[in-house]
């Protein structure tokens, strides 16, 4: 009997082994067919990593070429480094996340001749504006098609001694040699540089945005202008703007205008030496380009007024930073008849319900509207909503703007002027805390 019950167990103990051994097998076979099946991130297409890699933040992107060879050699294909925005920012003074240093050192070394479309973002302080500069000074290698120097605070560029500024953005003008783009507001660029991007880039440069640039003369724009046939966008203060300056984007040889933009500041209060541009210049600068959106943007005190909306302008879109006269609203009335969008930020205490309704009669082709710290009776505004129809895709006023009279309350306008919008109205509504 024992011998028969010792014989039982070593079958039963011999069967458990083999059947684990048999569990162990499967295991590692599942285990195999799970791996089999997972994707190899290894051997990925470049071609897809190099999209993935394009939609990452840069931190990310440098992360990421970590993993393994293939994706390290994707991190350095030059197409990952045609488009690049340096974030040059002091940790002690901002917010936003910089460019590290080695990073930078890194695109230097091996992508510098492979960058074509660069744009820089300083904040307020001077150093990260040097630092800027510094990096522009060393893209001896590369043939930028695009540039921009974008200050998101105080413009820190004009902090910068005017030589090493001009140093650092000579070397780009004359490297790059297919400049089309250019962004350089709020900087200390000068007429002899201008003239050294012209020598360079003339057949190629198609946008040029230099507002607030003082040390630019219209002889400077004038220069760009003239040899720059293939300008189609140009943004600048309105002391560059000039009879001859419009007249030579007039010429049969230059191609049309698609945007000008115009800042029109005053330097002090009470300033009122603004010149006249004459009619017939801006007869010939239409004629040339009668699709031109022309962008003007007001930033004057009241008094300095005076020498603007005496004639007829082509402007298109016209925006009013500081308070502006019921007079000066009535002048737009009679000589904008090109007139897209309008914007008042402010304008007192005296309603503007005649100068609506002359702005709607006379413009006809009004199609947003935004008012700021004004006031206009509710039937006066329904008049002008009416008078302008359907064709008001943007109407942003708010509701301290709306005053009531006998016609219509607060309450009732929203149904009136949506019923002559053909959508639902309401007027904007200051947030409170």
């Amino acid at each position: 009997m024992k011998r028969g019950r010792k014989t039982d167990e070593a079958n039963n103990s011999s069967s458990e082994e083999t059947s684990e051994k048999e569990s162990k097998r499967h295991k590692i076979a599942d285990e195999k067919a799970i791996v089999a099946q997972s994707p190899d991130w290894g051997n990925l297409l470049q071609d897809i990593i190099l999209q993935v890699f394009q939609y990452l933040p840069l931190l990310d992107r440098a992360h990421a070429s970590q993993v393994c060879r293939s994706w390290n050699q994707v991190f350095h294909m030059p197409d990952l480094w045609r488009c690049f925005e340096f974030e040059l920012n002091q940790p002690a003074t901002s917010y936003l996340r910089a460019t590290h240093p080695e990073l930078i050192k890194q695109i230097i070394k091996r992508h510098s001749n492979h960058l074509q479309y660069v744009s820089f973002k300083v904040d307020s302080s001077k150093e990260s504006a040097e630092a800027a500069c510094d990096i522009l000074s060393q893209l001896v290698n590369c043939s930028l098609k695009t540039l921009g120097l974008i200050s998101t605070a105080r413009p820190s560029f004009m902090d910068l001694p005017k030589s090493h500024f001009i140093s650092a953005l000579t070397v780009v003008f004359v490297n790059s040699k297919s400049l089309s783009s250019l962004k350089i507001d709020d900087t200390p660029v000068d007429d002899p540089s201008l003239k050294v991007l012209v020598a360079n880039n003339s057949d190629t440069l198609k946008l040029l945005k230099m507002s607030s640039c003082p040390h630019v003369s219209p002889a400077g724009i004038l220069c760009v202008a003239d040899q720059c046939h293939g300008l189609r966008e140009l943004a600048l203060n309105y002391h560059l703007l000039s009879d001859e300056l419009l007249l030579a984007l007039s010429s049969e040889k230059h191609v049309r205008l698609e945007h000008l933009r115009i800042d029109v500041v005053s330097e002090n209060p009470g300033q009122t030496q603004f010149h006249t541009i004459q009619k017939s210049s801006w007869d010939a600068f239409i004629k040339h380009s009668p699709k031109v959106n022309l962008v003007m943007y007001f930033f004057l005190y009241e008094e300095e007024f005076d020498p603007f909306f005496r004639y007829e302008i082509p402007v298109t879109h016209l925006y009013f930073g500081r308070s502006v006269s019921k007079d000066v609203l009535g002048r737009v009335g009679m000589t904008c008849p090109r007139l897209v969008e309008l914007v008042v930020c402010a304008n007192g205490l005296r309603p503007l319900d005649e100068e609506l309704i002359r702005i709607a009669e006379r413009c006809k082709y009004l199609s947003a509207v935004g008012l700021g710290e004004c006031e206009v009776s509710c039937s006066a505004f329904v008049e002008f909503v009416k008078m302008c129809g359907g064709r008001l895709s943007q109407l942003s006023i708010m509701e301290e703007v709306l005053i009531p009279d006998q016609k219509y309350s607060l309450e009732q306008i929203h149904w009136e002027v949506s019923k002559h919008l053909g959508r639902v109205w309401f007027p904007d509504m200051m947030p409170t805390w």
